[in-house]
C-alpha cells in the first residue's frame, strides 16, 4: 500500500470555516481560516442557519487560497480529511459535500474525522514556528476544554482513547460565554472574560469550585453559573460595572482550578508525567499560566492557539494516520450531531 504524504483538509463542524494542508509527519504547510465572530455577536451566541451559508460562501475560495498559498494543485493532494462528527449538522454537511464533490472529481481518497480525535492529536503537529518535545509520545493524559466539550482522555496510541472523566453538565467555554452575558460583556464571552481578568483580583470574590474534593475525575460548572448569577441579581449595575474586572478574574480562577485539580489528579491515577490541553478555552492565558507552573514535574504540551481551535490541520493529521491504516469512506459518509458508539470507550470513576 502506498502510504499518502499529503491531505487537504476541512474543517466545518461549528462557525468557523477552516482549510489546511498536512503532510504526513504533522507538518502544516498551510491552514487559512474565516470565523464569523461578527455574524453571531448581535445574538450573544451561534445561529447554526447563519454558520451553515456562512461556510457555503467561505469555503471554496479558502480552499483555492490554501492551494495558492501552497504553491500546490490537485495533483499535489494525495488525500482529502473532513470533519464529519460531532457538530452542526448544516455546517458538516457544507464540508462534506464540498470534499464529497473534490474526491469523485479529482479520484483523491476521502475519511471523515472525528473532531474530538483531532483536538487529542493536535499537540503532534508543527510548522516553521511550532514544534512538540521532541521526545512526546503516546501516552498522555489530555484536557480537551471548549464551549461543547470538557473532558479528560487518557490517550493510550492512535485510535486508543479512554474518556476518563467529563463535565456532569455545562463545559468551561459554554461556563464562561454565560458569564459574559451576565456582566454584560461581548462575544465570545470566554475571550472578554480572559481580558478582563488581567486587569482584575482573583481573590476579590469567592465562588465554588464544585467536585473539586471529591475522589474523581469529574466536572462541573453549573453550580458556578447559577452562583454567579445569584450574586450578581443582587449586585447594583454601578457596583458591577465597577467591579467587572474583580468579577471576571474571580469567576475564571474557579474554573481554572477545577480544570488543573483534575487534570493532576488524572496524571496521578493514571502514573502519566505527560499532559495535553486543547480545544478552545485552553487559550485562556490564566489556565496557560497555571500549567506552565507544573513544569518540570510534568511535561505540558499545549499547541498554540492556531491549533487549539476549531482548526483543520488537527483533521487533516488525524486523517492521513487513519488513512495510511488503510481506512477511508466512501459517497455514503455523512454527518452526525453525535460521536460514533466505538470513538472512544469509558473509565469514569
Amino acid at each position: 500500500m502506498n502510504l499518502i504524504q499529503r491531505v487537504l483538509a476541512v474543517e466545518t463542524s461549528c462557525d468557523d470555516t477552516s482549510v489546511a494542508i498536512v503532510e504526513a509527519d504533522g507538518t502544516v504547510l498551510t491552514q487559512v481560516s474565516a470565523n464569523q465572530d461578527l455574524e453571531h455577536a448581535p445574538y450573544g451566541g451561534i445561529v447554526p442557519e447563519i454558520a451553515s451559508r456562512n461556510h457555503s460562501i467561505s469555503l471554496l475560495p479558502l480552499i483555492q487560497h490554501s492551494l495558492d498559498k501552497s504553491q500546490l494543485t490537485w495533483k499535489d493532494i494525495h488525500g482529502l480529511a473532513v470533519t464529519n462528527r460531532p457538530g452542526l449538522i448544516g455546517s458538516l454537511i457544507v464540508g462534506i459535500m464540498t470534499l464529497k464533490s473534490i474526491s469523485q472529481a479529482y479520484d483523491i481518497p476521502l475519511i471523515g474525522v472525528n473532531h474530538l480525535e483531532g483536538h487529542l492529536l493536535a499537540p503532534f503537529l508543527k510548522d516553521e514556528s511550532y514544534q512538540p518535545p521532541q521526545d512526546f509520545t503516546y501516552p498522555y493524559i489530555a484536557l480537551a476544554v471548549s464551549g461543547g466539550h470538557s473532558s479528560l482522555y487518557w490517550v493510550k496510541s492512535l485510535t486508543e482513547y479512554v474518556v476518563i472523566g467529563t463535565t456532569k453538565d455545562d463545559a468551561a467555554g459554554e461556563a464562561f460565554d454565560k458569564f459574559a452575558k451576565m456582566v454584560g460583556l461581548g462575544y465570545p464571552g470566554g475571550v472578554q472574560v480572559d481580558k478582563c481578568a488581567k486587569l482584575g483580583d482573583p481573590t476579590k470574590y469567592q465562588f465554588p469550585r464544585s467536585l473539586i474534593l471529591e475522589d474523581n475525575l469529574m466536572m462541573s460548572f453549573s453550580g458556578l453559573k447559577s452562583s454567579a448569577h445569584r450574586l450578581l441579581e443582587k449586585m447594583p449595575p454601578e457596583e458591577m460595572a465597577k467591579n467587572q474586572n474583580d468579577l471576571c478574574a474571580s469567576f475564571q480562577e474557579a474554573i481554572v482550578d477545577v480544570l488543573i485539580n483534575k487534570m493532576v489528579k488524572a496524571a496521578e491515577r493514571y502514573k502519566c508525567n505527560r499532559l495535553v490541553i486543547t480545544g478552545g478555552v485552553s487559550a485562556n492565558s490564566r489556565l496557560r499560566e497555571k500549567v506552565a507552573q507544573l513544569a518540570p514535574k510534568y511535561q505540558t504540551v499545549i499547541p498554540p492557539i492556531r491549533y487549539c481551535t476549531d482548526n483543520a490541520a488537527m483533521i487533516g493529521y488525524t486523517g492521513i494516520l487513519r488513512l495510511n491504516r488503510g481506512e477511508k469512506n466512501d459517497l455514503s459518509l455523512g454527518p452526525s450531531p453525535q460521536l460514533y458508539e466505538n470513538d472512544f470507550s469509558y473509565n469514569l470513576q
